[in-house]
């Protein structure tokens, strides 16, 4: 897909009502209010029928996959190649392409760490492509998730490569006019986030993407804001790696998703090595599987994947143009209604990029934490801090910022009880100054 995601009809207010039913944690309350979960950037929540997905595989067919030769490791095994093609399919991808993985930020680390093994020697003639050293560059952008950045710092530690950061501009948007002068025929990699987790604005990928690749270098996406929120296709994009988390897209914890072309993942050198990746072992050497298996070492993460493919399952049926559409409105209604209350400042506010429905803001006179406890109080749920996303809060002047971030469930009452909560709190510790 391009930055800009396909028209459609956003979720109706019923739509919305009976998406709401199949999550029973939003019925509940917090400190006496009914919960306004706002929080999905950080985790969203999980309805019945991924939950249930994941309780039937553990009741009726736990088994070690790739394993055992009996009948009930037979159908683990394909019931979990079943859900990575199903995850692979979403984002349009081939199932050898995907690799499964604890959460992003391990898929981040596993490209590096790869990357480093491979300028060590490893991987032989089919890794050249991969091999960075003195001299040559590594870029990133300065409003990245820490998972997308100090990867990168250590892997120029290890080969001696240099790591250069794409500015930024005073509203947070990127200096795109920057970039012949950082991306040159020295890069190697440029890795880049698809969606900001402080902005919410969509980055025009496919700029980046063009100029990496015009100098022949490596493009790695951080679609954990995408591709929960927006239909997301990694071939068109063109992108040679994705990583995103189960956890942020209705799945569970404690599993992410790498995808890599399948020629790269084919050269790249394993990170983890031991049981399950191999397939001849002496007590000198080994040789590995293809991918995506020489990427899983250990006992995989089988109901986790199942239940992720029963989550990327209810996405498709409601369907990612509407829920694209549906988040951009309450985005939108977000930054606009957070805007106009005197003292606000809605981080990247000013940007004019397609956004999802994620905003962050900086109050005059209170800190975030003391604004997210007033929140809490009232049963919302917003984040507070710097979202792991430091440098790009000091570009902006602020230490710190609550995060108000909506999903498929969310409806335009949510979003008006946070700005409706964010004045209360101002006319609240201004009469206490």
């Amino acid at each position: 897909m391009s930055s800009t995601t396909t028209a459609a009809a956003a979720l109706t207010d019923a739509e919305v009502r009976r998406i709401r039913a199949d999550f029973p944690i939003l019925g509940t309350e917090v400190n006496g209010h009914p919960l306004v979960y706002l929080d999905s950037g950080a985790t969203s929540q999980r309805p019945l029928a991924v939950l249930d997905a994941e309780r039937d595989h553990l009741l009726t067919l736990n088994a070690a996959v790739h394993r055992g030769a009996h009948t009930l490791a037979a159908e683990a095994t394909e019931v979990f190649e079943d859900a990575r093609a199903t995850v692979a399919g979403f984002i349009g991808a081939g199932e050898g392409e995907l690799v499964w993985t604890s959460n992003a930020t391990e898929a981040v680390n596993l490209v590096a760490y790869a990357i480093s093994n491979a300028s060590a020697g490893r991987g032989g003639a089919a890794a050249e492509q991969l091999r960075i050293g003195p001299g040559d560059e590594i870029v990133t952008t300065e409003m990245e998730h820490h998972a997308n950045l100090i990867p990168w710092q250590e892997l120029a530690a290890r080969t001696g490569a240099t790591l250069r950061v794409l500015p930024l501009d005073d509203d947070g948007a990127l200096r795109l006019e920057e970039l012949p002068a950082y991306i040159t025929e020295r890069t190697r990699l440029v890795a880049a986030t698809h969606v900001s987790n402080v902005l919410g604005v969509v980055n025009p990928v496919e700029d980046l993407v063009a100029a990496a690749h015009d100098v022949g270098a490596l493009f790695l996406l951080d679609a954990c804001q995408s591709v929960p929120h927006l239909p997301v296709d990694v071939r068109a994009l063109d992108v040679d790696f994705a990583v995103f988390s189960g956890h942020k897209m209705l799945g569970p914890t404690g599993i992410g998703a790498l995808f890599g072309r399948r020629t790269l993942l084919d050269a790249m050198p394993p990170f983890l090595t031991g049981g399950s990746m191999i397939t001849t072992v002496s007590t000198t050497e080994a040789e590995y599987l293809p991918s995506p298996q020489r990427f899983e070492a250990g006992t995989q993460r089988v109901s986790q994947a199942i239940a992720l493919a029963a989550a990327v399952r209810y996405l498709d049926a409601i369907g990612m143009p509407r829920i694209a559409a549906h988040e951009a409105e309450l985005g939108r209604r977000l930054v606009d209604g957070l805007g106009a209350i005197d003292g606000v400042r809605v981080l990247g506010g000013g940007i004019d990029l397609p956004r999802v429905g994620l905003a962050s803001i900086d109050v005059d006179g209170i800190h975030s934490h003391d604004l997210g406890q007033f929140l809490d109080d009232r049963g919302i749920a917003v984040r507070v801090g710097h979202h792991c996303a430091q440098p790009l809060h000091r570009r902006l002047g602020v230490t710190s910022s609550t995060r108000a971030s909506t999903y498929v469930y969310n409806t335009a009452d949510n979003v008006d009880a946070v700005i409706d909560g964010v004045a209360a709190a101002i006319d609240f510790f201004g009469g206490n100054r």
